[in-house]
């Protein structure tokens, strides 16, 4: 018989379905097999789709009734292509990008890593409008533990959790995200000191970290191997405009 498949690789496969089904069903919205996070959160959706990106229209028509119609959403799946997309979706941009496994970070704490709360939110939101690590909305904050590095009390660097995938302890595994450092204090290594201390809260809890990254952004890929994680597979993040309705 074949082996049963891995939950936990199920779930990052799906990252966005297993979030939002599990342990952050409280950010956003399920219809049938559609899922979306709430769009102060997360751009971010999925429904079910083929190794050739098809998936059925009763799917996709959920999925639009989650979004506002003529609005966008990035659907998010293991694959290398974009989706095969039903009339009156349109495809904005193809975004390709690779998922990256931790099982053998270990992680690391740093004397000049603080803690970020909701006194933070405004400086982390001009700090990720002027860096871009990603998507960042008015209630990103609220997914996970984020922490920063300051210079002269202003908040120069930043890394977080975002997705949190399958069961809690060994059983799951948190994404490690929004890691951006304002360009002046760029090279000093506050990106590597940032991804550790937040690993290392994610290992302390008994689970893996992950994280994301564009599959053309070679200098984060390269800092992240470094660092131990290891390219576990090709992922989409497409942006697509939902049908007028």
């Amino acid at each position: 018989m074949p082996d049963a498949p891995d939950p936990l690789d199920t779930a990052l496969a799906d990252p966005v379905t297993s979030a939002l089904r599990g342990r952050l069903r409280g950010f956003g919205a399920v219809r049938g097999a559609a899922v979306r996070f709430d769009p102060q959160v997360s751009p971010f959706g999925a429904l079910p789709l083929d190794r050739d990106g098809r998936g059925s229209a009763g799917d996709w028509a959920d999925l639009a009734a989650l979004c506002v119609p003529g609005g966008e959403v990035v659907v998010v799946r293991a694959g290398d292509g974009p989706p095969r997309i039903p009339a009156g979706w349109d495809l904005l941009r193809a975004f390709p990008g690779v998922q990256m496994d931790g099982s053998a970070v270990a992680g690391a704490t740093a004397d000049d890593v603080v803690e970020l709360g909701p006194a933070d939110r405004a400086e982390m939101a001009e700090l990720t409008a002027r860096t871009r690590p990603g998507p960042w909305l008015a209630r990103t904050a609220e997914l996970g533990r984020y922490l920063g590095v300051r210079h002269e009390g202003r908040l120069v660097a930043m890394a977080g959790e975002r997705m949190r995938l399958g069961g809690p302890g060994a059983a799951g595994a948190t994404e490690i995200s929004a890691v951006c450092t304002d360009p002046l204090f760029r090279g000093r290594g506050l990106a590597r000191r940032l991804v550790d201390a937040v690993a290392a809260g994610i290992v302390a809890r008994g689970e893996r970290p992950i994280l994301h990254a564009a599959a053309d952004n070679h200098g984060a890929v390269r800092l992240y191997r470094a660092m131990g994680f290891t390219v576990s597979r090709a992922m989409r993040f497409d942006l697509l405009r939902v049908p007028h309705g």
